[in-house]
């Protein structure tokens, strides 16, 4: 067996892979920003005394958790095609992607805000702090501080999931790795090159992520305590 390599043919095409994992980045942004707030959202909901609220929520999070990905695209991507609706593909993505994070981040968050003793909120509210103090600086930060673990490798996830946006055209990273291996005949080189820099962009994720939570979390940097 005689196996040839030629990546000469895919690095050439080294603009075109930047710009496809620039916009893979992108996408994993603006699904993380949106994610969160709808994950602490859901999942005060989620927690919510009002049975309506929690079912909905549990709903939300249960049809996401238990269908996948590439049919929660196709169902936005023609569900808003079929109402007349006509977005380009990287929003129908954007929005796909921040639907079912969104579910998995209910969820992580919900493991949070449980974990915090019910003392420590009974303490707060012998301090005679508002309602809306006491999740605020006693429940939120310090369960999201809890978690913050769980969320970055989500959204680390979330970001090699973006691939499957390919199916709908998003032109991100697995959609230029299949457009440059029709184009060279090269389909092996091609997704060695793509898997190494899914690899780096992983990297700089976590890297980011780690950087941030020693900004919004100092007590675990003074605690030595890791992310």
């Amino acid at each position: 067996m005689n196996l040839n390599l030629d990546f000469a043919s895919i690095i050439e095409r080294w603009p075109t892979f930047f710009d496809g994992a620039l916009l893979t980045l992108q996408l994993a942004f603006i699904a993380t920003m949106l994610g969160t707030a709808i994950g602490v959202l859901g999942a005060i909901g989620r927690r919510s005394h009002h049975p309506i609220v929690s079912r909905i929520c549990g709903i939300y999070v249960e049809a996401i958790r238990n269908t996948p990905l590439l049919v929660q695209i196709f169902l936005v991507y023609f569900g808003l095609a079929s109402l007349g609706l006509k977005f380009s593909a990287f929003v129908v993505a954007a929005a796909a992607l921040t639907i079912n994070v969104g579910a998995y981040t209910t969820e992580i968050i919900r493991a949070g805000f449980d974990s915090i003793p019910r003392g420590q909120i009974e303490a707060a509210e012998g301090l005679a702090l508002s309602r809306a103090q006491i999740y605020w600086h006693v429940v939120m930060w310090p369960a999201i501080e809890k978690v913050y673990p769980s969320l970055t490798s989500q959204f680390v996830l979330l970001m090699l999931a973006s691939s499957v946006t390919s199916q709908i055209s998003a032109e991100e990273l697995t959609a230029v790795a299949n457009y440059v291996q029709s184009d060279t005949y090269r389909a092996f080189e091609t997704y060695i090159l793509v898997a190494l820099v899914y690899i780096v962009l992983s990297l700089i994720m976590r890297a980011g992520f780690w950087l941030l939570g020693l900004v919004i979390f100092p007590r675990r940097r003074r605690l030595g305590t890791p992310l």
